[in-house]
């Protein structure tokens, strides 16, 4: 069988949806669109030009974080001033700069009020004019094996790839993309930040679920029980993720 399943949704634990959900709404310029029962989201209006986007879902959870995040998001800038206002701005609003080993780069990093790490990217050509967030990121051992697996799971073709990183392009021709980052250390709990993909309307889910076993996805349980209406699997490296109902 062929899955169906693309991506569309980046979901972030947070301790207050709702205050957490609204600090990124500033920083992205994106509406809050929908808030209900723990679940806050926000993506862009309905007359975005961006096109397919991954919506951000803050998902309550009484947890708080504890080590650095395998997923984090990049954010686009259009100059060095824009990038600079964007660090402030961000300092401001309750961001910390952070030190992940990052070393002498033309990128800032910082983390959000709840501590889940982010960068604010210098202008790259690449990334001008098609949306302010720039790129969804996972860390991974290898990146190329793990891209084999995501661009069936998301939908998403693979646009570059070097020694150290595999981007995903968004279909849609607009940001994100999905990067698949090299880094040495593995993964050790479980992920703040995790994927959502969803079958096309008419799908079967449990027939895409077995589809992404197939590639590489094992099953996983995060404590979400059984009576709910989505899979929950981990990629081939154990980074959860979950399977929505067709859409």
């Amino acid at each position: 069988m062929t899955g169906t399943t693309r991506l569309v949704s980046v979901v972030i634990d947070a301790n207050d949806p709702g205050r957490l959900a609204r600090w990124w709404a500033d920083r992205l310029g994106w509406p809050v669109t929908a808030e209900s029962g723990g679940e806050v989201v926000v993506e862009p209006s309905a007359e975005s030009p961006l096109g397919l986007v991954p919506a951000l879902l803050f998902l309550h959870v009484p947890e708080g974080k504890t080590g650095k995040d395998r997923l984090h998001l990049d954010l686009a800038s259009k100059s060095v001033q824009d990038q600079q206002a964007q660090v402030e701005a961000a300092l401001a609003a309750g961001a910390r700069r952070v030190d992940v080993g990052q070393g002498d780069v033309p990128w800032e990093v910082l983390e959000d009020p709840e501590g889940n790490e982010f960068c604010i990217l210098e202008p790259r050509d690449a990334y001008a004019g098609r949306g302010p967030l720039a790129a969804i990121v996972i860390d991974c051992a290898e990146p190329a094996k793990l891209a084999e697996f995501w661009v069936q799971a998301a939908g998403w073709p693979i646009g570059y790839a070097d020694d150290e990183m595999t981007s995903l392009h968004n279909p849609a021709g607009t940001l994100p993309d999905l990067d698949l980052l090299q880094v040495p250390e593995g993964k050790q709990v479980k992920n703040r930040l995790h994927l959502d993909v969803a079958p096309t309307v008419g799908a079967d889910l449990d027939a895409e679920t077995r589809w992404l076993i197939d590639l590489g996805a094992t099953p996983a349980d995060v404590g979400q029980g059984p009576d709910v209406t989505w899979r929950v699997l981990s990629d081939p490296e154990g980074n959860e993720f979950c399977v929505l109902r067709p859409r």
